[in-house]
């Protein structure tokens, strides 16, 4: 049975250089790292509990005792958003040929992934024993479009997605945005409470100029999650134990004088304990949609997409931002990170996020040009009357269906069902695995936008229009 193996060298701080090495047994899924690159070290106390996985550590061997190497078997590799390894190890045996890997003591931990230990026991999971399929769906409209949501858990131990869906931004904008979280829930929930006032905000100061709006409030996100605000709305925003600590801290710590919300007024001057908090080592993908009039500007950071059915054909109105892309790649290499099995630094898979703020650590480059950056890939469209819908949706769905598919998908069953909702969940059906490991085991959301049309004037409908070749009807970007 072959491996797969990568190799290479980065530079730590005081010049000193760590190697490292991963090997993939592509059948049996095991991941060997016989030297590999240190995690990021512990916050200290003072700083939130945010709702991350940690790397549990083997306890230390016997000075005399050499490290074992690491083991890990990873159920669904292209799927885990994150991975982190233990520690570095100095020596290991290199993988063989064999169908069985090497022999390992102790596995390594890893986030959002599945480690075994030596008796075959998980150490961390993934998946649970059986999907959750209970859907949180949502149908609404104006005089421009209606819409229909629904999200999903599915087989994920926990929901990391969230979405904002606001027909009514202001008298003329539609806003509607879906967010995949990975390493906690807590970045993502914050994008979908914040982004969309954000963009409002940048609208008023900007006389008008939508997409850099919508450009500036994407890298906002990562500055308003630092500092005391930060940290206080992120853990407001993680899990359950840590909500009770981030509101005694609102309390105790919020400006005094003037609406806490007012994201215009004291964001960054609240004062407190963790004043200096650096920003989450989680985070989110981030991808929106905001239609004023007959323009539609999408901005998307990840993988997360968007897709327009023009006349029933679909264009990807996004691109998904991974590691092995050219111009990523050169990003990344470029600010000192480096990428093996598709992930930035051998841990995360997207090379465009929200958050992930130790990826970011370079002080003399632009947010722009930052290992991982939350600058948006911006993509404007003037609308038409063949324009009929567009989908937002996280990788979950993207990953079982293609973007064509997804869309013929939608027309069949626009037919059919009186709700956009009931769209959007029986394509979470579609998509969920009947078992775990593979695709179809991701968190899920979905959003359909309808745009609605006047009615055709009868000098229009009388009139003969031209079949349009397939480059013609592609958006204008």
């Amino acid at each position: 049975m072959e491996w797969s193996r990568w190799q290479g060298r980065r530079k730590e701080g005081g010049g000193s250089e760590i190697s490292w090495e991963l090997a993939v047994n592509r059948k049996t899924r095991y991941a060997i790292f016989p030297e590999s690159p240190t995690p990021p070290r512990p916050r200290p106390s003072s700083l939130p509990s945010l709702p991350l996985s940690s790397c549990g550590r083997p306890p230390p061997p016997h000075r005399n005792a050499s490290p074992p190497p690491h083991r890990l078997q990873i159920r669904d590799p292209p799927h885990l958003d994150r991975l982190f390894l233990a520690s570095p190890l100095r020596s290991a045996p290199s993988p063989s040929s064999s169908s069985s890997p090497p022999s390992s003591s102790r596995a390594t931990a890893i986030i959002l992934g599945t480690a075994q230990g030596p008796d075959g026991e998980e150490q961390m999971g993934v998946y649970l024993s059986t999907p959750k399929t209970d859907k949180a769906s949502a149908d609404g409209e104006n005089e421009r479009v209606r819409f229909g949501l629904s999200s999903m858990q599915g087989w994920r131990t926990t929901m990391e997605d969230a979405h904002a869906a606001l027909p009514n931004l202001d008298d003329c904008t539609s806003f509607f945005g879906v967010y995949d979280g990975h390493g906690g829930k807590a970045v993502s929930k914050f994008c979908a409470r914040h982004l969309h006032k954000q963009v409002l905000i940048n609208d008023a100061n900007s006389s008008g100029d939508l997409p850099a709006s919508v450009y500036k409030a994407f890298l906002r996100m990562d500055e308003m999650m630092k500092g005391q605000r930060g940290w206080r709305e992120l853990t407001e925003l993680g899990e359950k134990g840590n909500k009770i600590s981030g509101m005694l801290e609102g309390i105790i710590w919020s400006p005094k004088g003037g609406d806490s919300d007012n994201l215009g007024d004291g964001w960054e001057t609240e004062e407190g304990p963790n004043s200096n908090f650096p920003g989450p080592t989680s985070g989110s993908t981030a991808c929106v949609a905001v239609i004023r009039n007959d323009q539609l500007i999408v901005a998307n950071a990840g993988d997360s997409r968007c897709v327009i059915s023009r006349k029933g054909q679909a264009f990807n109105l996004s691109t998904d931002h991974k590691p092995d892309l050219e111009g990523e790649k050169e990003r990344i290499l470029s600010a000192g990170g480096f990428v093996v099995a598709g992930r930035v630094n051998g841990s995360l898979n997207l090379s465009r996020a929200i958050g992930d703020m130790e990826l970011k650590q370079n002080e003399v480059l632009p947010a722009e040009r930052q290992i991982v950056t939350a600058e948006p890939e911006l993509k404007t469209v003037k609308l038409s009357e063949d324009d009929e819908f567009i989908v937002l949706a996280c990788d979950g769905i993207w990953d079982c269906m293609t973007s064509q598919e997804v869309v013929d998908f939608v027309h069949k069953h626009l037919n059919t069902e009186d709700k956009l909702s009931d769209v959007c969940e029986k394509l979470l059906n579609r998509c969920v695995a009947p078992t775990s490991g593979g695709e179809g085991c991701d968190n899920m959301t979905v959003i359909i936008v309808q745009f609605k049309k006047p009615l055709p004037s009868a000098a229009t409908s009388s009139t003969e229009q031209p079949a349009a070749t397939p480059e013609e009807m592609r958006p204008k970007i």
